[in-house]
């Protein structure tokens, strides 16, 4: 009979934990993953997974191998995320870049409140649209940014969340799925 202890590596934990989503370098994980890192990619790769691991913005997560027709092995589940979630996710990507691209920043670390994504959503939203119906739901789409991992809720005051974005947004919505949802909304604004 094997045993847990038998056949356990001493990276185990932090494949088990990039499986399950992003490990950050508050994690415990993280120091397994930076010293085991060779081993973790080797053992990940053999499922069709790649470690990326950006240890300058601390955290790592798992990205599946995909062939010449762009399929995976399909371990990584993919979320469907509706179109107002992936416009709330186009701003926050694009207010990290304009924070970013600012050398006068001395900060590492991008912070919103929910009502400036309500003010850069109202300068995103074209005319068309229907913003009402957005603002009113705004809400829940922030929280879907949240449980994907995009945002962390830092505290609240006087009716006032502030969040950090994630910087693996960067990973997960390059500059051209950005350049492309720009173009695909603006066509459907002018379609309606």
């Amino acid at each position: 009979m094997n045993s847990l202890e038998q056949n356990i590596k001493p990276y185990s934990k932090a494949i088990v934990k990039l499986l399950k989503g992003v490990i950050d370098r508050n994690s415990n994980e993280w120091e397994d993953l930076i010293l085991y890192q060779n081993e973790i990619q080797e053992y990940i790769s053999q499922i069709g997974l790649e470690l990326i691991l950006k240890k300058d913005d601390g955290f790592a997560f798992v990205k599946q191998f995909e062939d010449n027709e762009g399929k995976t092995l399909g371990l990584v589940t993919r979320r469907q995320i509706g179109f107002e979630t992936s416009i709330v996710l186009v701003v926050l990507r694009q207010s990290l870049e304009e924070f970013d691209s600012n050398p006068t920043q001395l900060a590492t670390e991008k912070f919103i409140t929910d009502t400036e994504i309500k003010d850069e959503l109202e300068l995103f939203l074209q005319e068309g649209y229907n913003k009402l119906k957005f603002q009113k739901d705004l809400e829940s789409y922030i929280k879907k940014a949240v449980e994907l991992g995009y945002l962390k809720e830092i505290g609240k005051k006087d009716n006032e969340t502030k969040y950090q974005i994630h910087r693996i947004i960067k990973e997960k919505i390059t500059l051209d799925i950005l350049q492309d949802f720009k173009i695909k909304l603006q066509e459907y604004v002018e379609s309606v």
